[in-house]
C-alpha cells in the first residue's frame, strides 16, 4: 500500500512538473488557430514561417562565428565588407528577376516555397563543409536570395488564406511573431552548437529547411493562384499601369520610411558590433554586443506583438512617429554615449522598423491584385535590403561612436520632416469633402 502511494505521488509530481509546459503549448495552439486561421490553413503558413526564420537564424549564427568573431577587428572589417559586397549588393536582381519568376509560377506557389526551402537546406550544408573556402560567399549569397524569394512568395500568398476575422496587418504580425520566437530559440541553440564548431549550426539548419520543404507542400491548395494568361517578363520592370499603382505617393512614402529605418538598423548592427570591441562600455565586448543584439531582437518582438492587435488606419502617421522617434533616440544616444543609451536606441529602432514593415506589407497587399503582388513585393524587398546594405556599409566607416550617431540623427530627422509632410497631405485628403475627386492619397487613407 505504501509503495502504491509512492507511485501515485511520483506520477502526480511528474504531471505537475509537465503542467506549465502543457498549458503554454495549449495557449500557443489557441493563438495559432484563433479567428479562423485553422479553417483557411493560415496556421500552416505561420508554422512554415517559424521554420524559415529558425533556419535563417541558425545560418546567421554559423556565418557570424566564421566571418566576424574569429578574426581581429581590422580583418573583420574587410571580411564584413566583402560579405556585404558579394552576398547582399546583388539583391538588385531581386526585383527584375525573382518577382516576375514568382508571378509567372504563382499557380505553383507551394512548389516555389518548397524550392526555396530545399535550396537553402542544400546551401547551408555546403557552407558547413566550406567555411574556409571561397565557396562560402557565393553560397551565402544563394541562401539570402532564397530567403528573400521565400519572403516574397509568402507575402503574396497570405491574402489568399486570410480569414474574414483577421486583417492583413494582424496576419502579417502573427506570422512575424512566430518567426521571431522560433528564430530566437534557434539562435540560442545554434550558439550552443557553435561551441563544437560553426558547421554544426549550419547542419541543423539543413534539417530545419528540409522539414520546411515538406510543410510547404502540405499547404492548402488555395495558396496557388490561377495560371496567368500573359506571362510576366523576366528582367523587366512592372508595366506602366502597375508601376503607377505601386509607386504612388502613399506607397512611396511608406517604403521611404521603412527603408530609412532598415538603413539605421543595418548601421547599428555593424557600427556597434565594432564599437563595442574598441570602446569602454562597462561590459566585456562580447557581453556588450550580446546586449545590443538582444535589444534589437526584443524591439522586433514587441513590434510583432503590437502588430497582432494594431488597427492600422493611418500608416503614414505611424511611419512619421516611428522615424521621428528614432531620430530623437539617436540624438540622445550621441549626447549620452553609453551602453544603456545604445541599448534603448537599438530597441527603438527595431520596434519602429518592425511596425513600418507591417505597414508597407499591408499597403501593397491591399492595393495590388494577386497577379502582380510578387513583383511588387520583390521591388519593396529589394529597396529594403539595399537600404540595410547601405546602412551596414556606413557602419563599417571607422568614426567615433558619438559622431556616427549624431550623423544618423541628422539624416533621419530630415526624412522625418519629409514623411511628416506626406502624412499631413494624406490627412488633409482623408478629411476633404466627399464631393472632392478621389486622388492617390484617398486610395490608401484607410489601408490597414
Amino acid at each position: 500500500m505504501g509503495n502504491d502511494g509512492c507511485v501515485v505521488a511520483d506520477s502526480e509530481a511528474r504531471k505537475g512538473s509537465r503542467r506549465p509546459f502543457v498549458t503554454a503549448w495549449s495557449r500557443v495552439k489557441r493563438a495559432r488557430n484563433a479567428d479562423g486561421a485553422d479553417e483557411t490553413g493560415l496556421h500552416r503558413m505561420f508554422d512554415l514561417h517559424a521554420l524559415s526564420c529558425a533556419g535563417d537564424a541558425l545560418v546567421a549564427v554559423g556565418l557570424a562565428g566564421t566571418i566576424f568573431f574569429s578574426v581581429p577587428v581590422g580583418e573583420a572589417r574587410v571580411r564584413v565588407a566583402l560579405y556585404l559586397l558579394v552576398t547582399m549588393a546583388p539583391f538588385a536582381l531581386l526585383a527584375p528577376l525573382v518577382g516576375p519568376v514568382l508571378d509567372r509560377f504563382r499557380h505553383g506557389r507551394r512548389y516555389a516555397l518548397a524550392t526555396t526551402m530545399l535550396a537553402r537546406g542544400f546551401l547551408a550544408y555546403a557552407i558547413a563543409d566550406q567555411l574556409d573556402s571561397w565557396v562560402l560567399y557565393p553560397a551565402a549569397f544563394g541562401v539570402l536570395v532564397m530567403s528573400k524569394s521565400y519572403g516574397v512568395a509568402r507575402s503574396a500568398a497570405v491574402p489568399r488564406l486570410l480569414p474574414p476575422r483577421i486583417t492583413l496587418v494582424e496576419a502579417n504580425a502573427r506570422g512575424s511573431l512566430a518567426g521571431t520566437v522560433f528564430g530566437a530559440l534557434a539562435g540560442g541553440i545554434g550558439a550552443a552548437l557553435a561551441q563544437f564548431g560553426a558547421g554544426w549550426s549550419l547542419r541543423l539548419a539543413t534539417v530545419v529547411f528540409l522539414v520546411g520543404m515538406v510543410l510547404s507542400l502540405r499547404l492548402p491548395a488555395g495558396v496557388d493562384s490561377d495560371k496567368p494568361e500573359v506571362l510576366p517578363r523576366v528582367f523587366a520592370l512592372l508595366a506602366h499601369k502597375e508601376a503607377l499603382r505601386l509607386w504612388n505617393l502613399p506607397v512611396w512614402a511608406a517604403i521611404t520610411a521603412g527603408g530609412t529605418l532598415r538603413a539605421v538598423y543595418g548601421f547599428l548592427a555593424l557600427f556597434m558590433a565594432f564599437r563595442v570591441r574598441t570602446d569602454d562600455l562597462l561590459l566585456a565586448p562580447l557581453a556588450a554586443l550580446g546586449t545590443v543584439v538582444a535589444a534589437l531582437a526584443c524591439g522586433a518582438f514587441v513590434a510583432t506583438l503590437i502588430g497582432t492587435r494594431l488597427k492600422l488606419r493611418r500608416p503614414l502617421l505611424l511611419d512619421a512617429i516611428a522615424v521621428g522617434g528614432v531620430a530623437f533616440g539617436a540624438m540622445v544616444a550621441a549626447v549620452f554615449y553609453s551602453l544603456p543609451a545604445l541599448v534603448l536606441l537599438a530597441f527603438a529602432t527595431a520596434l519602429a522598423s518592425g511596425l513600418a514593415k507591417l505597414a508597407v506589407d499591408a499597403v501593397i497587399q491591399e492595393r495590388l491584385p494577386d497577379e502582380s503582388r510578387a513583383s511588387a513585393f520583390a521591388h519593396s524587398e529589394t529597396m529594403q535590403q539595399l537600404a540595410w546594405v547601405s546602412g551596414g556599409a556606413a557602419g563599417l566607416i571607422p568614426v567615433s561612436g558619438q559622431w556616427g550617431l549624431f550623423l544618423v540623427a541628422l539624416v533621419v530627422a530630415a526624412v522625418t520632416l519629409r514623411v511628416s509632410a506626406w502624412a499631413w497631405a494624406a490627412h488633409r485628403a482623408s478629411v476633404a469633402p466627399a464631393t472632392a475627386p478621389a486622388n492617390e492619397w484617398t486610395a490608401t487613407s484607410g489601408a490597414r
